[in-house]
């Protein structure tokens, strides 16, 4: 009987998806694992795997087309089979109809199930990994069925709508069953893994679990344990042109362990992902042939532009990506709700500059000139705790703890990770600190916890040469500073004009806690912390 796919949620945000890429067309032969598209969300582009075998029949979301979570993905099934009742929506009925059956004769299972555990049987559910997470998706398992696992053991990545995270074992024992495959979304709470000992049988207990209310979008309990295995082993992941490197878990391993950079080894999997056997078999000497091929490969797209004649108009529609919307939907709610002002002012850096060339003579040290602006920042909100504020309708809450959010760059947008308790921190601290998470941001292996509780941002564009501009608040913070570059000019000194070295900052400011005076107070604070770097350490 054919299968019906859709759309998968794969954030805890995700309210619809745009399908990048199909990889996969109608009349392909399908194996579970096999992956069927690229699927675009808000915050990345992700693989989506087929747990389901026989042959594409029908697509119902084009490429670069966008639809709502739940809408019609694919339909699988035998080849010539007849699909017309299941695009006429008779699926729909069949299970609704189903569904209140199964689910008042199972209830009492269930019950039994869990409350007749077997001896020494554990059940693992998706885990709650930050405080507004609902669902989860599996990235990676580390572990397949049948595999002895270890208290500590990491048995999986899992993916929330901004970061990868390791999820360990908190019990020993045998890997009897995976309710969640790679690549598949459920809520949380429900049925993750079974673990427990060797051969110990977990279908009715896996089948009453499901049926009970933790929805777990999975096929069959029997076609769910058959498949972990192929998953772990033979689910590579494809290069593209985004330059994302996809692997096995395994490849991924047995490269880490090895120290080899997985960009640098070509794939023979299905659609060049990289196996196991291609990172046993690499050498440094077949890298530097191997790298050739992907600059020439990058260069071509470049080169194949439409021919517009002198003086003829044209224009280009890109789709908008999700995490695109999502910041567009969360700046528009900020700078139309919270009523912004702004206060420039500029700041004589040549202190700032001697003490910053002293501190980085110190060995496996470097302080950046951000850095110094974050710990002032971080100071001058003691002083001003107006600023460190957060407006709610019934209270303004005054933050007393300095937790700033440093602005960072990826490859799709922007994500702010937070420095907690920065005014506790040394300079060496934060610009250890920041690296680390903007490392991490790069990679989108931020934490949840690591972005989140925010009282004041900082964002710096001087390393592009921006010498003064303005920034929309990130709520539900009241202010944001805007760092700009520092520029060599003509400065009046002492009734001489010298050469000196000036930056300019603008601070947006929230009018609902934030009144122009403690704004301007606040930054003149700062002024004086930056322009005399001795004084932080008072």
């Amino acid at each position: 009987m054919a299968t019906v796919i859709t759309m998968p949620r794969l954030s805890d945000t995700m309210t619809e998806g745009t399908v990048a890429t199909w990889l996969k067309k109608v009349g392909d032969k399908i194996q579970e694992g096999d992956i069927l598209a690229e699927i675009e969300t808000d915050k990345a582009t992700m693989e989506f795997e087929s747990f389901n075998s026989g042959t594409l029949l029908h697509i119902g979301i084009q490429e670069g087309e966008s639809a709502p979570v739940d809408s019609l993905l694919a339909i699988i099934g035998k080849e010539g089979e007849d699909i017309s009742a299941l695009l006429s929506g008779g699926a729909s009925v069949s299970k609704t109809e189903e569904a209140p059956v199964a689910s008042a004769e199972e209830t009492k299972k269930e019950v039994k199930a869990v409350s007749e555990l077997p001896a020494g049987v554990k059940i693992v559910t998706m885990p709650r990994l930050s405080d507004t997470m609902t669902d989860g998706t599996v990235a990676t398992w580390l572990k397949k069925v049948g595999d002895v696992v270890k208290e500590g053991d990491i048995l999986a990545e899992i993916e929330t709508d901004k970061a990868t995270m390791e999820f360990e074992s908190f019990n020993a024992g045998t890997l009897l069953y995976i309710g969640i495959n790679e690549g598949e979304s459920a809520p949380v709470d429900s049925i993750l893994a079974i673990i427990g000992p060797a051969g110990t049988d977990v279908s009715d207990l896996a089948a009453n679990f499901k049926s009970g209310g933790s929805a777990v979008t999975a096929p069959t309990t029997e076609k769910t344990v058959e498949a972990a295995a192929p998953v772990t082993n033979n689910t590579q992941e494809t290069t593209n042109t985004t330059s994302r490197i996809f692997a096995s878990p395994l490849a991924k391993k047995i490269a880490e362990d090895k120290g080899i950079n997985l960009s640098q080894v070509k794939g023979s999997g299905e659609n060049g992902r990289i196996v196991k056997s291609d990172v046993e078999g690499f050498t440094p000497q077949a890298a530097v042939q191997q790298t050739v091929a992907p600059v020439a490969t990058a260069s071509a797209p470049a080169a194949v532009k439409p021919f517009v004649p002198a003086g003829e108009k044209f224009s280009e529609e890109i789709k908008n990506s999700q995490m695109r919307k999502t910041i567009a939907k969360r700046l528009s709610e900020s700078i139309f709700t919270a009523p912004h002002f702004y206060l420039t002012i500029e700041i004589a850096m040549d202190e700032a500059m001697k003490s910053r060339a002293t501190i980085n003579t110190i060995p496996d040290t470097k302080v950046s000139f951000n850095d110094m602006v974050v710990k002032a920042c971080a100071m001058a909100l003691k002083k001003h705790p107006q600023v460190n504020s957060q407006w709610r309708e019934d209270a303004m809450i005054i933050n007393h703890h300095v937790n700033i959010g440093v602005a960072v760059a990826v490859e799709d947008g922007l994500v702010v990770p937070v420095l907690n308790f920065a005014d506790q921190m040394s300079l060496t601290q934060i610009g250890a600190s920041v690296k680390d998470l903007a490392g991490k941001a790069k990679n989108k292996k931020l934490t949840p916890a690591e972005m989140e509780g925010s009282t004041f941002t900082v964002s710096n564009l001087g390393m592009f040469g921006i010498t003064e501009f303005t920034s929309i608040i990130n709520q539900p913070n009241s202010a944001i500073l805007s760092v700009g570059a520092i520029v060599e000019k003509p400065v009046v000194r002492n009734g001489q004009i010298v050469v000196g070295n000036t930056m300019k900052v603008t601070l947006a400011c929230d009018h609902r806690t934030v009144d122009g005076a403690t704004g301007a107070q606040f930054l003149q604070t700062l002024k004086q912390f930056i322009e005399n770097p001795v004084t932080m350490l008072a």
